[in-house]
């Protein structure tokens, strides 16, 4: 049995991508195989996919150590997807066939840009949950990466209602989720982005928005428990000439872990109507080139998706 899959053999720009005809894999007997149905276009994959790191040689170097020092391991990229359950390995008790899912491939080195992926049942390599209710699938598959790394980092502040934080980068797939994650945990929000994404931010709960290309939130005399850096990109002394007296400062540059408990959690909140993926555009499979020249420029609102499977 074969399945489509966009195929990348080297490292390089979007059009290294070929959809090619790749054998179908089989489910162990602790995984379950879903059949995809969305998946996304992250930061992490651009890496993957270019071999580079945009901050510096060594980090360049550490991507280089994941994937393949001259050309990829694994030739199928995706880390975020949405789909069914096909199939289920002989062991799997905590899933069944028809079961909507949605997850992430992290450590199994990716595969989701494919119609079909294995994931473990439990927490080993992946992890993988039942999506939320009243989700499409392209919008479950654009929670798992920002949605867990936000959540993560920000747990790290122990939030308290009424507590004042600021989200630099709100616009983005990690800061959109911040900025709802922190209205949730009782926070009065400022979100940080440009003048295009002003509004978007604003109908995410943010209490205020600062236009950096207007007003430098370091130099306006206001000062917050917890200031986030969402995107990688201004040093944190900057960052911390807004934070009070014994506030946190949290990067994206963290390290943040995975679980299914995590991911749980935002499928309730999600359930509840607390937060809600953006999503700013969605392409078909055949056009991931395209998906990724796209968010290579660097100007993406929340998630770009890539619908696997069109005729469900």
């Amino acid at each position: 049995m074969v399945m489509k899959a966009m195929v990348y053999t080297e490292y390089g720009p979007p059009d290294v991508f070929q959809l090619k005809e790749v054998e179908k894999p089989t489910p162990k007997a602790n995984e379950i195989l879903v059949k995809v149905y969305a998946t996304t276009v992250n930061t992490g994959v651009l890496w993957a996919r270019s071999g580079k790191h945009p901050d510096s040689k060594f980090f360049t170097f550490v991507v280089r150590m994941v994937f393949g020092l001259t050309k990829p391991r694994k030739t199928i990229l995706g880390y975020e997807l949405s789909g069914e359950v096909e199939a289920v390995g002989r062991d799997v008790r905590l899933f069944k066939k028809g079961d909507q899912v949605f997850g992430t491939t992290i450590g199994l080195g990716a595969g989701a840009y494919a119609e079909y992926v294995c994931l473990p049942q439990e927490w080993k390599k992946g992890v993988v949950a039942k999506k939320p209710a009243n989700s499409t699938y392209e919008e479950a598959a654009a929670v798992p990466g920002g949605g867990m790394a936000a959540l993560h980092i920000l747990r790290k502040a122990a939030i308290q209602p009424g507590q004042k934080v600021l989200i630099y980068g709100a616009s983005g797939s990690l800061g959109t989720y911040a900025v709802q994650l922190a209205k949730n945990f009782g926070a009065e929000v400022t979100g940080v982005c440009s003048t295009s994404n002003l509004e978007l931010v604003r109908s995410i709960g943010a209490d205020r928005v600062i236009d950096y290309t207007k007003e430098d939130f370091a130099k306006t005399g206001e000062v917050y428990d917890v200031v986030f850096e969402a995107v990688g990109k201004i040093p944190s002394s900057r960052c911390k000439r807004a934070l009070k007296k014994n506030g946190t400062y949290l990067t994206s540059k963290s390290l943040t872990t995975e679980t299914t408990e995590k991911l749980v959690h935002l499928r309730g909140l999600i359930e509840a109507g607390k937060i809600r993926p953006v999503i700013d555009r969605t392409y078909p499979l055949e056009q991931m080139a395209e998906a990724h020249r796209y968010v290579d420029k660097g100007h993406k609102k929340g998630n770009v998706v890539v619908s696997v499977v069109h005729n469900r």
